[in-house]
């Protein structure tokens, strides 16, 4: 469409730079005579200077210019300039003049059809090339401009915006159709301080004799009341749905700044009590004048002394957030009478007006505060407090700069219930994170502090807590010294997560020490262990304890011999240990599933491998296969809970694969595989790439792994006898010993030793059953055993004044540090005892 306005722009050194049509048709230049020229030769006179556009005045000047016309005559044009600024920065003027800005005949016909046509609002009237012709008096007031300003001229000429082009083309689109528009925009009309919202309906005009059509009109209804009641809806809404996505304290007060920024506030900042770090760990209750929990929030502080808040989260409409004084993470204390203290005093949220010129005394004080406001144009400040279940937690502080409307009383309704959905949130957070870190120290203070001293393997461990959502589980490893200098590697996972899995894991973690104790084979101690989670489950159950949740657990447990260098295996619903063999290949060794703990009535079954020296065995939970499959998904857990998989429903029973199903399980077991493979220079930098390798930064369930490198006892420190059962036999027992310890340089151990040995083997011709072995292993203590067929096994008594027997094992309690009894391998039993002789 031919433009009919004409349309200048000149820049800042007074240069014409741009030249429409129009303006060719109004002062008769071409383009190429007249851009790039000053624009004082197209004045016929020049104005004086109040009524001259100043350059650095307002955003728009309207008034009367005598123009010069190329022919040399002299005519008189209405002009209507905007001062603008490009993205770039650079500013220029931009003049408009209606080239048919006359009044016309029909234009009171015009206006009297759109009035007669349209509601009693801001009415403005158009002719058919989109010229205004008549106005109302609102919208006259509207624009700021009167109609022998505006007239003949478009709308995009008294506002070059983009809404006022989209408004020209619903325009035309009613014009060509006859078909009513609507359009709804936000925005500051040049006419008013502020912005508002308008619902403005486009329709056709038409004679109503010949249906000629007039042009078209627009109405404009203020509908800005409506609009922010909407809009603090919508932010409600969202909010709902976005505050509290995690159980984190400082996550949470984040999202509130994301919610609020840039729909109410142009910054915003949540400060919490530094009172919440003092005791019981970080956010924890405390602090004198809280408030506790229950009862109403006092004061936070004592009276006139300031309160010192910690910076957890702000956002602005800037990027970087330059506006703040503090960084996440400081903590800054704010005197009597700023808005923070003042909200928190109370405990009701207020707002109030900053003038640049005049400052409160509280910010006046603080240089950094105060160049911040007059750099940024800070004119508006609201302070809320955050308070929950009588607890008050911090206080939220708003601030406009960019947004010419202050604060009102609908905005600090917005804000309170804003802050009040937050609060409730961060408090809940706050709970879980001091209960969360209850778990975590009673899980930690459950688990091994060091790994104790043995010679049969060479071991390293990590123990990883799941995520806030998943909460803490019951994951423990072990380590047990066994006796013939074996050890037991241990790895369990108790269903649920929370304190009651921690407390559940530590009295299995003892069971399992106790049952090693007594040198169980591997089976038979998963057989005593599920029934004591059968009877935990029983008593849980006739508690009616509901927090409890199920009561169930998977273990594996091992038993390494370094004189054999053999290991015996048991599993009850454990995924499979992973076996790194000395060139580096990596398996699964295949043991039988065996079922979670607490089913009962299923048997158990051990199986024993060949491990070569330095062979590398992987114990883990199945926390570190199933955080790859979750790692997308973590909201799978429930909070505090916890649902894994392994509960007394035995939804786990069975599996070979450890509890994984499908590609998923594939997947996390070859990625094992591949991880063990890489090569490490310790076995802790071993944990570390397998966690690294598998894990995402906060996963899904707890997780525990255990590697031990297998080491062999050498030959040459081991030796044993088959003892005849004659009581002759023990004489020549006792001089092999000795000779055999003198051969090992423990001619000091040789008097004790040969007490031992003569009890142990003395006992086992008389009381036992052949054939009769002796053992003696030199590893970091001497270790004397006694084999036999018998299964009755000695215990140890006080012998009465006049007892001929009973002092044996007495004595030998006394002379060793430790002895005890165990099944033998093929039947029977063995006796050992163990003296500390150094290494």
């Amino acid at each position: 469409m031919e433009a009919l306005s004409a349309r200048v722009t000149i820049d800042e050194l007074g240069t014409v730079t741009g030249w429409n049509d129009g303006a060719e048709r109004l002062l008769g230049y071409p383009p190429e005579e007249i851009v790039g020229r000053p624009a004082v030769l197209l004045l016929a006179e020049r104005p004086v200077p109040q009524e001259f556009p100043p350059t650095a005045g307002p955003p728009r000047w309207h008034g009367t210019l005598t123009l010069l016309h190329r022919s040399g005559r002299r005519l008189v044009a209405r002009v209507l300039a905007h001062h603008r600024t490009a993205e770039d920065g650079s500013r220029d003027w931009l003049l408009v003049s209606a080239v048919a800005g006359t009044p016309r005949p029909d234009d009171d016909a015009l206006l009297w059809r759109g009035v007669m046509q349209s509601p009693s609002c801001a009415t403005s009237v158009y002719d058919t090339d989109l010229r205004y012709r008549r106005s109302s008096g609102a919208a006259q007031r509207a624009l700021g401009l009167g109609e022998e300003e505006i007239r003949g001229l478009r709308m995009t000429d008294v506002i070059p915006t983009p809404v006022s082009e989209a408004v020209e083309r619903r325009m035309r689109l009613a014009l060509e159709t006859g078909e009513p528009q609507y359009v709804e925009n936000h925005a500051r009309a040049p006419g008013e301080n502020r912005e508002h919202a308008w619902s403005v309906q486009l329709y056709r005009v038409e004679d109503p004799g010949d249906g000629r059509v007039l042009g078209v009109a627009a109405t404009g209804h203020d509908v800005t009341d409506q609009y922010w009641a909407r809009k603090r809806l919508q932010l409600i809404a969202a909010a709902s749905s976005r505050i509290g996505s995690t159980l984190d304290v400082t996550r949470t007060a984040q999202e509130l700044a994301d919610v609020a920024v840039p729909d109410l506030a142009d910054f915003l900042s949540v400060d919490l009590l530094t009172s919440f770090e003092e005791g019981g760990g970080a956010w924890g209750t405390g602090g004198a004048g809280v408030g506790t929990e229950g009862g109403g929030a006092g004061a936070p502080a004592t009276a006139g002394a300031p309160l010192t808040l910690r910076r957890v989260a702000h956002q602005s409409v800037l990027p970087g957030v330059p506006e703040a004084v503090l960084a996440l993470g400081d903590v800054d204390a704010y005197p009597e009478g700023s808005p923070p203290v003042e909200s928190l005093r109370s405990g009701r949220g207020l707002y109030r007006r900053v003038f640049p010129a005049a400052l409160p005394p509280w910010v006046a004080g603080d240089p950094l505060r105060t160049a911040r406001i007059r750099d940024f144009g800070f004119h508006s400040v609201m302070a809320v407090p955050l308070s929950a279940r009588g607890t008050t937690l911090g206080v939220v502080v708003l601030a406009r700069h960019r947004r010419p409307d202050p604060f009102e009383d609908d905005d600090l309704v917005l804000a309170e219930e804003l802050a009040a959905r937050a609060a409730i949130c961060i408090d809940n957070a706050r709970r879980y994170t001091r209960a969360r870190g209850t778990a975590v120290t009673l899980q930690r203070s459950l688990l091994p502090q060091r790994l104790p001293e043995q010679s049969a393997v060479e071991v390293a461990s990590r123990y990883l807590p799941a995520g806030a959502r998943a909460g803490v589980g019951g994951d423990w490893f072990d380590v047990i010294p066994l006796s013939g200098a074996r050890v037991a590697l241990v790895v369990g996972d108790v269903v649920g997560h929370g304190i009651h899995a921690s407390a559940t894991m530590g009295r299995l973690r003892t069971a399992v020490r106790t049952l090693a104790d007594i040198d169980l084979p591997p089976d038979e101690l998963l057989t005593h262990l599920d029934d004591l989670v059968a009877r935990l489950a029983t008593e849980a159950e006739a508690a009616e304890n509901e927090t409890a949740g199920d009561v169930g657990a998977t273990c594996l447990y091992a038993v390494y011999d370094p004189v054999s260098r053999r290991c015996a295996l048991a599993r009850a619903g454990h995924p499979l240990p992973a076996l790194v063999s000395p060139d580096g290949r990596v398996e699964l060794l295949d043991l039988p599933a065996g079922p979670p703990l607490g089913l009962g009535g299923l048997p158990f079954e051990s199986v024993e491998f060949d491990l070569p020296e330095g062979s590398v065995l992987a114990l883990y939970t199945d926390g570190l296969l199933d955080s790859r499959s979750r790692r997308t998904d973590p909201s799978a857990e429930d909070a505090g809970t916890g649902t894994r998989a392994g509960t007394r429903a035995g939804t786990r029973a069975g599996t070979s694969d450890g509890g994984e199903d499908g590609d998923d399980g594939d997947d996390g077991v070859a990625l094992l595989c591949s991880s063990l493979a890489r090569p490490a220079a310790s076995l802790d930098d071993l944990c570390d790439t397998v966690l690294g390798g598998m894990l995402p930064q906060r996963p899904a369930d707890d997780v525990a792994l255990l590697v031990a490198r297998t080491r062999g006892l050498d030959a040459s420190r081991v030796a044993i006898w088959d003892v005849q059962p004659d009581p002759a036999a023990v004489a020549e027992t006792r001089k092999n010993v000795i000779a055999c310890l003198e051969s090992w340089g423990l001619t000091d151990a040789a008097f004790v030793t040969e007490l031992i040995v003569s009890e142990l083997v003395t006992n086992a011709i008389r009381h036992a059953e052949p054939p009769v072995q002796l053992r003696l292993i030199h590893d970091r203590a001497l270790i004397c055993e006694v084999s036999d067929a018998s299964g009755t096994a000695p215990h140890m008594r006080r012998a009465r004044t006049y007892d001929e027997g009973g002092r044996g094992l007495l004595l030998v309690a006394q002379l060793t540090e430790r002895w005890g009894t165990r099944p033998g391998t093929r039947g029977g039993k063995t006796i050992w005892a163990e003296q500390n002789v150094g290494k």
